[in-house]
């Protein structure tokens, strides 16, 4: 199942952003440290990079993801040009404090009052943008939801140090190339619920936590994670939740939205959906793919 998730409102957002780029210093780009890769927008990074604009990438959400494959995403942003990232837990007090200090280094050049310090929020929807420009703030200004999209306008705050502080709302991109990356960003609660199968993307979920993480699911539902596939933990949840739908048979949505809620809450534990040697081989694979059916086209006869 491809997931896409393109909002009409995002359109006019993509090109205030663009334009308000160029009054900006450093583009900070909050992602989801459980699903690093699949949270970066190839547009705010092609829009970013037009303007020559270096990027913090904040790793959100640091409390609920692997810490151990949390150092290797630092480690694999931190080798990209142009580019630094920190992680951080936005909800934490004082985690906040050091996201502008982390900014500044990217641009030592600005510095003063004739040389404020602008950076621009940027990132996909629900990621924990509008909670960290709320932190910078000390005070909520912007809107916070348990749902993608919630701000809607571009705004610049002036913090008390005298940096301005753009804060954007939530951007996808029209057409998200690996479905992979749909089904990752639908089981962080990314996009909207419309867009995708509560089903599908459990069991997706469940086939990552059944090769990386077995224990969660043995502690959390007693399955014994040698003997079933994905589609089997979904119904072993409902089966062992008593989750029945008319008729008697098992109610797999129900069970598939228990597993999504108690993998988005932290109920399950510090766990990451994907590493930078999953991603690479995703790449490779499909880059594989791509030749194969460039070689075929040019085999082909007329």
């Amino acid at each position: 199942m491809a997931i896409n998730w393109f909002p009409g409102h995002m359109v006019a957002a993509q090109k205030k952003a663009a334009e308000a780029l160029a009054d900006v210093d450093v583009v900070v780009e909050v992602l989801d440290a459980r699903s690093p890769a699949a949270t970066v927008n190839p547009m705010i990074n092609a829009m970013r990079e037009a303007r020559h604009r270096p990027a913090l990438k904040i790793l959100n959400k640091i409390d609920l993801a692997d810490p151990a494959v949390t150092e290797a995403w630092l480690a694999w942003f931190n080798a990209q040009d142009g580019v630094h990232a920190i992680g951080l837990s936005c909800k934490k007090a004082g985690e906040s404090a050091k996201v502008l200090p982390e900014a500044r280094k990217l641009v030592p050049h600005r510095e003063g009052p004739l040389k404020r310090l602008r950076v621009m929020m940027m990132g996909v929807p629900n990621v924990g943008k509008s909670t960290l420009v709320n932190a910078l703030l000390n005070r909520r200004i912007a809107n916070v939801g348990d749902e993608p999209a919630v701000t809607k306008l571009i705004k610049r705050y002036d913090l008390p140090d005298g940096t301005w502080l753009y804060d954007t709302p939530g951007l996808m991109w029209p057409k998200i190339a690996l479905e992979t990356d749909g089904l990752l960003l639908a089981a962080n609660h990314l996009v909207g619920v419309n867009a995708y199968i509560d089903e599908e993307v459990a069991t997706y979920l469940a086939g990552i936590l059944l090769d990386r993480y077995p224990a969660a699911l043995t502690a959390r539902y007693g399955i014994d994670a040698d003997s079933v596939d994905a589609p089997g933990v979904i119904e072993a949840i409902a089966k062992r939740r008593g989750f029945r739908i008319k008729g008697g048979s098992a109610d797999f949505e129900k069970a598939a939205v228990t597993l999504l809620n108690d993998y988005r809450s932290g109920i399950l534990g510090r766990v990451t959906l994907e590493t930078p040697e999953s991603r690479a081989a995703q790449l490779a694979a499909i880059e594989q793919q791509q030749k194969f059916a460039a070689s075929d086209s040019v085999a082909a006869p007329e």
